[in-house]
């Protein structure tokens, strides 16, 4: 199995998308200051992650998900996609 999560920025607010076949550890590296992009911005918390078949799979929802660069239509698909 492999997971796009979203993880929110528990200093402001900002959310980070990301792929994984690790949730667990992918967010211990990321609170641990061990992902460049996000070591400033922790501790981060994960709002919402979406279980998918293939490492291809989980890549192109985070590439998708990226490219909306609206943190609010990324959060109504959460939603959606938890309910």
């Amino acid at each position: 199995m492999y997971y796009t999560y979203i993880l929110e920025s528990q200093s402001n607010g900002m959310l980070y998308i990301g792929s994984t076949a690790n949730l667990i550890d992918r967010l211990h590296r990321h609170n641990a200051g061990r992902v460049k992009s996000t070591k400033s911005l922790k501790p981060w918390k994960v709002i919402g992650k979406i279980e998918l078949n293939t490492r291809a799979e989980a890549v192109q929802l985070e590439r998708k998900l990226k490219n909306w660069k609206n943190p609010q239509k990324v959060k109504e698909f959460l939603k959606r996609a938890v309910d």
